[in-house]
């Protein structure tokens, strides 16, 4: 752990208001994206910020800086108050329309023809798709693919294992790639 960390981490289990503003300072921005992610309406956001900040202040001696570093650790709390959140208000499901491509019949090269290279109209295909994805789901996709957050780093925030994400990850892609193909129909 850093000087900064270190010292940020000790202000912090004091109680210090200035600790709590720096942190703030630094992480608010990450932890409102990040909820914002998985949490629809802006007013649940900004409610859900609070509750993380709340949480991080009051459990920050639980904080282990050999087990991930404080940004990590902060974004895990906010990655699971946003899905407690979504599943204690909203219970999102995904609204694919049933077609005669099953998920398990995709290949992976398939995927990546598709995804790796998409054309103006398959992003534009690829963003509703995201929006029709479990919140869980599109938690790892925003995770992986936008934060360039490692799997290790995954598995540490949503409580898991690095090669269960990169399971998910493979299963979730290919569920994008099905709802694509369903809507160019």
């Amino acid at each position: 752990m850093d000087n900064v960390t270190e010292t940020l981490t000790d202000g912090l289990r004091r109680q210090d208001r200035q600790a709590q503003q720096q942190t703030l300072q630094m992480f608010g921005e990450m932890v409102f994206s990040q909820i914002a992610r998985i949490v629809t309406r802006h007013e649940d956001v900004e409610e859900v910020y609070q509750d993380v900040f709340l949480k991080v202040f009051r459990n920050i001696a639980t904080f282990d800086a050999r087990k991930a570093s404080l940004a990590t650790w902060v974004s895990r709390i906010a990655y699971h108050e946003s899905l407690n959140f979504v599943q204690r208000v909203e219970r999102k499901t995904l609204r694919a329309e049933g077609g005669v491509l099953k998920v398990e019949d995709i290949s992976d090269e398939d995927v990546d023809l598709t995804l790796q290279q998409p054309d103006k109209r398959t992003v534009l295909l690829l963003e509703k798709a995201l929006e029709r994805l479990p919140p869980e789901e599109q938690a790892l996709v925003t995770m992986f693919y936008y934060e360039d957050r490692s799997l290790k780093e995954i598995a540490y925030i949503t409580d898991s294992i690095p090669s269960t994400v990169g399971s998910q990850l493979c299963r979730i892609r290919k569920k994008l790639y099905k709802t694509i193909k369903d809507m160019q129909q």
